[in-house]
């Protein structure tokens, strides 16, 4: 509970935003190492406790009195319009990114509604932290780039380069960074802040580690860092695999007849892929999944960390063979084993061709650590003030510097202003967040609390989580050999909870918005009209 304030995970998609930028949302092999698949049975796999609060209902527009195609609007969403012209854009862009990929483009039609589809829900998310009052400014998009650059051993110069030969304009590219970090804080303030793993979760999900490898488990040894983000290994000798998935969505409430029909849908897509049909340009045409432009590639994780409900459907297949159907509370998914590896990591296919990595490939199968593994432990405290529709980022700030001019002047008590201030799950303990080890917090927080003295209090400074002040109790060396088995263990349990969990929030947040697709209206009159 104390650290699930700042998860790791939250602050991910500040990188991968690169690449999704780079290869219009095209995972790389290094990058998708650990990206989550999205919407992949997420009702089923969100527990009650790791759910986000429903939104708040947006203000329902009015449907204009007369629609007219030819007014240049593809969609309205609530307030917002999108444009045909953002829409030839966009699917320009996406039928590049797919023939460079050697995909089948679906027809032009199908296309263009995969690509509003993607882009009603980016105007969603905006909305949405519009409402709550989440920015993202031009400072933060450039500390993302210039990350990003570093990482790859590239100047900024050497990386637009690097972008713009891959067809992306370098102002679309800071859009879609700066979309990424937007949906990044929006999942921290809506849903990774209210999940909980507990201790039992993870001494549960060691003993059935443990149980599958038929001996005792072996301390994890994590990879060195070579940016701000450190990363734990995967357990020794794990498989590792990349998922593709056609999936085809069951809305609530549907009828039997309904489900159905739907059900008929996705057999009929069964038998196409299995009957030689390319799955990358089936998942292209007719997924309903988030990754449907990508040709359905879901990326690359440890076995461990897909769902329980794929885990069981692959079991027994090898590198380029197909699922059967499989139902979840989402919909029927149709699975495609791109690659998997013993203690290695798979690259997803088809492979894009060579780019910047947003971030280093992580080892799979690295074996126990050699002896104990001393880390410099943190013992921190903190108070945590959200931005919402009510408090924007000058507030949040001009209120904490008042409460360190109270304890650092007035010498008032910190943990009784968490007690009173503090938004945090942590505040009725005064803010304590307990022994903290390197790798644990987002890095805006590591990097503030570390360059703090015993005793220190910092200024205010921005996570994704909103505005903190920090006070540094004490440190200490310890052997935490032991501790990062858990750590990992805690990681994937969050990353299995944490995207269906957002991806659910999503879904709430398009049930209930006013969306006016004229696009596909336009489409369903002429399909009555043959």
């Amino acid at each position: 509970m104390r650290r699930v304030f700042v998860p790791k995970a939250a602050w991910r998609g500040v990188l991968s935003a690169a690449l999704l930028a780079i290869y219009a949302a095209t995972p790389s092999p290094a990058w998708s190492a650990d990206t989550p698949a999205k919407g992949a049975a997420r009702k089923s796999a969100a527990s009650s406790h790791g759910k986000a609060a429903a939104p708040a209902p947006a203000a329902a527009t009015p449907a204009p009195p007369a629609e007219q195609f030819a007014d240049g609007i593809a969609a309205i969403v609530n307030k917002d319009v999108i444009t045909l012209r953002e829409v030839r854009e966009a699917t320009q862009v996406a039928a590049a990114e797919l023939t460079r990929q050697k995909i089948q483009l679906p027809p032009q039609d199908v296309l263009q509604r995969q690509v509003l589809q993607r882009l009603i829900m980016q105007r969603l998310q905006r909305q949405e932290a519009d409402r709550m009052n989440i920015k993202v400014d031009k400072a933060t998009v450039d500390q993302a780039i210039g990350t990003v650059a570093a990482r790859n051993k590239l100047s900024v110069d050497q990386l637009r380069q690097e972008v713009e030969k891959s067809g992306i304009t370098w102002e679309q590219y800071r859009r879609n960074i700066s979309d990424e970090v937007l949906s990044d804080r929006l999942r921290a303030r809506t849903v990774d802040a209210n999940i909980i793993i507990s201790d039992a979760e993870v001494d549960a999900y060691l003993k059935e580690q443990q149980r599958r490898r038929g001996g005792a488990p072996a301390p994890m040894q994590p990879q060195q860092p070579v940016a701000p983000e450190p990363v734990a290994a995967a357990p020794a000798a794990a498989d590792r695999v990349a998922l593709a998935q056609i999936l085809v969505r069951v809305p609530d409430g549907s009828t039997p007849d309904q489900v159905a029909a739907l059900r008929k849908k996705a057999e009929d897509l069964l038998a196409r892929v299995k009957s030689g049909s390319d799955f990358a340009s089936v998942a292209a045409a007719a997924s309903d999944g988030p990754e449907a432009l990508q040709g359905g590639a879901m990326g690359v994780r440890p076995l461990d960390g897909w769902p329980d409900l794929f885990v069981r459907a692959i079991a027994n297949l090898s590198r380029g063979q197909i699922s059967g159907i499989i139902q979840s509370g989402n919909g029927f998914h149709i699975l495609k084993v791109l690659d998997r590896a013993s203690g290695a990591a798979p690259a997803p296919a088809p492979a894009p061709a060579p780019a910047p990595q947003a971030m280093p490939q992580q080892p799979g199968g690295l074996g126990a650590p050699q002896g104990p593994m001393q880390v410099t432990q943190t013992h921190a405290r903190h108070i945590l003030i959200k931005t919402s529709a009510v408090v924007n980022d000058a507030q949040a700030r001009q209120r904490l510097e008042l409460l360190r001019q109270r304890i650092v002047s007035g010498g008032e008590d910190f943990a009784t202003l968490a007690k009173q201030n503090s938004q945090d799950a942590s505040a009725p303990q005064g803010g304590d967040l307990g022994w903290l080890s390197p790798g644990e917090t987002v890095p805006p927080f590591e990097a503030a609390m570390n360059a703090l003295k015993v005793g220190e209090v910092s200024e205010p400074i921005q996570s994704p989580f909103g505005w903190h002040l920090i006070q540094v109790l004490e440190r200490r060396e310890k052997d935490v050999a032991d501790e990062m088995q858990r750590m990992q263990a805690r990681r994937i349990l969050f990353e299995r909870r944490a995207e269906p969990a957002f991806e659910d929030y999503l879904d709430q947040l398009h049930d209930q918005a006013y969306i006016d697709n004229r696009l596909e209206k336009q489409a369903q009159r002429e399909q009555a009209d043959h």
